[in-house]
């Protein structure tokens, strides 16, 4: 077992879980995903990493309470401890030079996309993050990308931040704008994926998404995360979850993602 070092509400309803993972960080690249397990009754989710220090052994994670399973992780304190936290799983993102990079984050994905873009950073590139939420009240994070990226825009949808409107917004304000942009890199709920992937589409600029599908072992064993992308099937958890964003059947995705909606909502309730 694995015990917290810290778990704390950064904003309503999204929580930072730091782990004590002495072995894992030394290990862990941009885009890594970890299976966590409050107890030996919860399920096993994943969480995109969203930072590690080597110095201390710690992992952290960026996770949004929408269900019974986080919501036993929401409800864990520094000294408890997880039943599972295995990683790191899945494929890292392709970090290398490409130019300008576009980095966009939204609700948990603004934490799940800092390693992203301070990766990106440190491989030469110009870095443009774009961070959405509903409100002012829900963005969180500001100063650590404002660190690792070279023009940091924040939009919400309430108008609250001088920029109204969604990450697909921005991002299409700027390749009107002419911004010569290599690759777009997106981490968040599916609408903002595939929202950004549509907005990218025409200009054929390459874009990558990080999958939140539904997973039970994150080894590839059991299929529950399977994905449709350019007509092929694929398993989010060993295939990915890194895909292109413009290959991905989000259709399909979205009716997979909302396979258990039912029994979940029973299960919050009891």
């Amino acid at each position: 077992m694995n015990k917290i070092a810290a778990r704390d509400m950064v904003v309503p309803n999204i929580h930072l879980l730091t782990v004590e993972a002495p072995d894992m960080p030394g290990k862990l690249r941009a885009g890594h995903f970890i299976m966590v397990k409050a107890d030996e009754f919860g399920e096993r989710i994943p969480l995109t990493v969203a930072d590690w220090d080597e110095q201390s052994g710690t992992v952290t994670c960026a996770l949004m309470q929408a269900g019974r399973s986080t919501r036993k992780l929401a409800e864990m304190n520094a000294g408890d401890c997880v039943s599972t936290f295995v990683g790191p799983l899945g494929k890292p993102l392709q970090i290398e030079k490409f130019g300008t990079v576009v980095c966009a984050g939204g609700c948990y994905g603004i934490g799940s996309i800092y390693p992203v873009a301070r990766a990106m950073k440190a491989a030469g590139n110009r870095v443009i993050t774009l961070i959405e939420a509903r409100g002012r009240y829900l963005v969180y994070w500001e100063d650590k990308l404002r660190e690792t990226s070279d023009v940091l825009m924040v939009s919400t949808s309430d108008g609250s931040t001088p920029f109204r409107g969604r990450n697909s917004d921005r991002l299409r304000v700027l390749i009107e704008d002419g911004e010569e942009i290599h690759r777009v890199i997106a981490m968040g709920c599916t609408f903002m994926m595939a929202d950004i992937s549509e907005t990218t589409r025409p200009a054929e600029i390459p874009t990558r998404v990080s999958l939140n599908t539904v997973m039970v072992d994150g080894t590839g064993m059991c299929g529950a995360c399977r994905v449709e992308v350019d007509g092929n099937t694929r398993f989010a958890c060993v295939d990915g979850p890194d895909f292109d964003g413009h290959a991905v059947n989000w259709d399909l995705l979205r009716i997979r993602r909302r396979a258990y909606y039912h029994q979940e909502t029973i299960s919050e309730e009891r």
